[in-house]
C-alpha cells in the first residue's frame, strides 16, 4: 500500500471491524517527521510519542520537527538525511519510534490484530523498524519483494531483547570481500532494560510454492503463515518466470508457470491468504475452496476514506470508476528496483510519461537504493532513478535508468506529502493500484461519492450490511 496509504487510521478501521488491519512500514521515519511538519493537525503523533517509553527522544525529535500550525505553504519539508550501512545511532532510533508511533495508533480499541508490511528490498530500516513495532507489539509482520530468510531469527533476538544482525546484499562485490552486517542493538539505546517482548507471528508474501518450501526449510526461525500473491496485485510484483516477454504496451505478459499451485502450498501445513485479484465476495470464497484461511486486499481500501492517499486522488479515482474511465498498467520499467509495478493512469501524475520527464532527477529520500561496489572499490548507493551522471559514475549503466521513476518521492507525494524542491518545483504523485480497481463501484451505494472500510469489510464477508 505504498507510503502511508495503509496507515494507522486505516489498519484500525479494518481491525476494529474485526479483520487484520495492516500498516505499510515503508518510509515511516519520513512519514512521521512531516506529519509533524504539517502541524499533527489531530494529534495522532504526539500522543503516540507521549506512550513511548523513552520521552526524552520523544521531547527531541518534537523540538526538531513539530510546527504548530504546519509549514507555511512553497516551504520545504525538513528532511531526516539519506542513510548507508554505518551505524547511526540517531536514525535508527527514528526509525525505531516512527514504527512504535504507527503501530501502537493501529491498536487503539482494535479488536482484530494489526501487522505491519515491509519491503525485504529496503534493507537499511528493517531492523529498527521491526523493533519498534515489537515495542508497541505488533501482531504479525508480512514481508515481500526479496526473501526475507533472517527475518524470523531477528524477531527472536529482539524478544529477548538482544542485538540482531542482516546481511547486507551488494552488487558488484569482488568475490571474497567481506560482507556488510547491518546491526541494531536495543541495549545501545537503554531499551533492553524494557524486558522480554512478545515475538511477532511471521508471514513472508511469495508468489511461488517453490520459494514458500524453502524459506520454510532455510528460515533462522518460525514461520506462521504466507501471503500467496499473484501479478494483478498493486504495487511490485514479482517478475515473469522464463523468458522476458513484454505486451505492445511493454508490459510484462504472465503465463502458466507464474500459476501458484495452491495445492502444493497447502501441503505445507501452514495457514495461507491469497493476494491479486482475490478482493470480491466470489474470490474470497474461491480462497476458501482453495484451502486459503482468507484473502489480502488492498486496492477497495486504497480509496475508502480512512486510507492515507490523498483526498483529491481519491475522489478522482471514485468518479473514474464510476464511469469506467481508469485503466492500471503493469510497468516493468517503472520501479528503480527492476520489478514490475502497477501503475494507475491518472491525469497530472507522473504515470505521465511528458509530466515525469520534465522532472530533474533528485534522489533525496533513497529508500530503494542499492548498495554497490563502485569502480573505486569502496561501497556506494545507487539508484538508476538519480541523476545519470551520478548513477554511471558509482558503477551503474546508463541503459539501466532509461524510464525509471522516483517511487520515494511519488508515493510520499501520493498521501499528500509531496516535497517542494529547488524553484518551488512540487513533486507530483505516483498511484499504485491492483488490476481490479473497478471493483471499487462494487462498494458504492447509490448515490454516494465514497465510503468506510467497513463498507469494504461488509462487502467482502456479507457481514454487516445496511
Amino acid at each position: 500500500m505504498g507510503v502511508a496509504v495503509s496507515g494507522h487510521r486505516l489498519a484500525r478501521a479494518v481491525a476494529r471491524a474485526g479483520q487484520m488491519g495492516v500498516v505499510s512500514g515503508t518510509a515511516l521515519d519520513t512519514v512521521l517527521v512531516r506529519r509533524l511538519q504539517d502541524g499533527d493537525p489531530d494529534g495522532d503523533v504526539r500522543r503516540a510519542l507521549a506512550r513511548f517509553p523513552d520521552p526524552d527522544l520523544a521531547g527531541r525529535l518534537l523540538d526538531r520537527y513539530y510546527l504548530p500550525g504546519g509549514r507555511p505553504s512553497g516551504r520545504p519539508y525538513r528532511r531526516t538525511g539519506l542513510r548507508t550501512a554505518r551505524r547511526d545511532r540517531n536514525a535508527d532510533a527514528l526509525a525505531a519510534l516512527a514504527a512504535f508511533a504507527e503501530v501502537s495508533l493501529a491498536k487503539e480499541d482494535a479488536r482484530g490484530p494489526i501487522g505491519i508490511n515491509l519491503l525485504t528490498k529496503i534493507q537499511l530500516s528493517t531492523l529498527p523498524t521491526l523493533y519498534g513495532a515489537m515495542l508497541a507489539g505488533v501482531d504479525w509482520v508480512l514481508m515481500g519483494a526479496g526473501i526475507p530468510r533472517d527475518v524470523p531469527g531477528v524477531l527472536d533476538r529482539f524478544a529477548e531483547q538482544g542485538a540482531a544482525s542482516l546481511r547486507l546484499d551488494v552488487a558488484d562485490a569482488p568475490r571474497g570481500s567481506e560482507p556488510v552486517q547491518l546491526r541494531f542493538d536495543p541495549a545501545e539505546h537503554g531499551w533492553d532494560a524494557l524486558g522480554p517482548l512478545r515475538r511477532p507471528a511471521f508471514m513472508p508474501i511469495v508468489a511461488s510454492h517453490a520459494l514458500a518450501s524453502m524459506l520454510l526449510k532455510r528460515a533462522t526461525g518460525r514461520i506462521d503463515g504466507f501471503v500467496v500473491e499473484g501479478p494483478t496485485a498493486g504495487g511490485h510484483n514479482a517478475p515473469p518466470r522464463g523468458p522476458a516477454r513484454t505486451d505492445a504496451d511493454g508490459a510484462p505478459r504472465y503465463g502458466p508457470r507464474d500459476v501458484v499451485d495452491l495445492d502444493a502450498v497447502a501441503a505445507l501445513g501452514l495457514p495461507f491468504w491469497l493476494a491479486g485479484g482475490t478482493g470480491t465476495p466470489e474470490g474470497l470464497s474461491e480462497a476458501h475452496a482453495r484451502g486459503a484461511a482468507g484473502i489480502q486486499v488492498g486496492t477497495l481500501f486504497a480509496y475508502c476514506d480512512e486510507s492515507g492517499l490523498d483526498s483529491g486522488l481519491k475522489r478522482s479515482v471514485v468518479e473514474r470508476t464510476r464511469h469506467g474511465d481508469v485503466r492500471v498498467r503493469t510497468d516493468g520499467r517503472a520501479s528503480p528496483t527492476g520489478f514490475p509495478f502497477k501503475v494507475a493512469d491518472l491525469s497530472g501524475t507522473t504515470a505521465e510519461p511528458k509530466v515525469y520527464e520534465a522532472r530533474e532527477r533528485v534522489c533525496d529520500l533513497g529508500y530503494l537504493r542499492e548498495a554497490a561496489h563502485g569502480p573505486d572499490g569502496r561501497l556506494a548507493f545507487r539508484c538508476p532513478a538519480e541523476p545519470v551522471d551520478a548513477y554511471v559514475a558509482k558503477g551503474g549503466r546508463v541503459e539501466d535508468t532509461i524510464g525509471r521513476v522516483c517511487l520515494c518521492n511519488g508515493l510520499a507525494a501520493a498521501a499528500g506529502m509531496p516535497q517542494v524542491q529547488k524553484a518551488g518545483r512540487v513533486e507530483r504523485p505516483v498511484v499504485t493500484s491492483g488490476d481490479a480497481i473497478m471493483d471499487v463501484r462494487r462498494v458504492l451505494k447509490p448515490g454516494a461519492t465514497g465510503y468506510a472500510a467497513r463498507d469494504v469489510v461488509a462487502f467482502l464477508t456479507g457481514v454487516g450490511e445496511a
